[in-house]
């Protein structure tokens, strides 16, 4: 089953580890690294879902930031005269 990663969604560890199909150690290392990047909420980490479509697809990264970039501006545009 693929699941699909959504940008603006908040995953845990266990849920990256499912979806990127990688051991929790890989997790950790990849945290450690700093290749993945995340907030720790306690003694918990959150990964958004745009770090891991940004680690498995810096093109769909690049799609995504022009996209919410591009709704910015349309809705600054919008509420400027308000």
């Amino acid at each position: 089953m693929n699941e699909e990663i959504k940008p603006g969604a908040v995953y845990t560890t266990a849920e990256a580890e499912k979806i990127l199909k990688v051991s929790n150690s890989t997790i950790k290392r990849l945290l450690k690294s700093g290749l993945l990047r995340a907030n720790k909420v306690g003694k918990q980490y959150r990964i958004l879902g745009l770090e891991l479509l940004r680690l498995v697809s810096p093109e769909v990264e690049k799609k995504a930031v022009k996209s919410y970039l591009s709704l910015k501006e349309k809705i600054i545009e919008k509420t400027k005269n308000w």
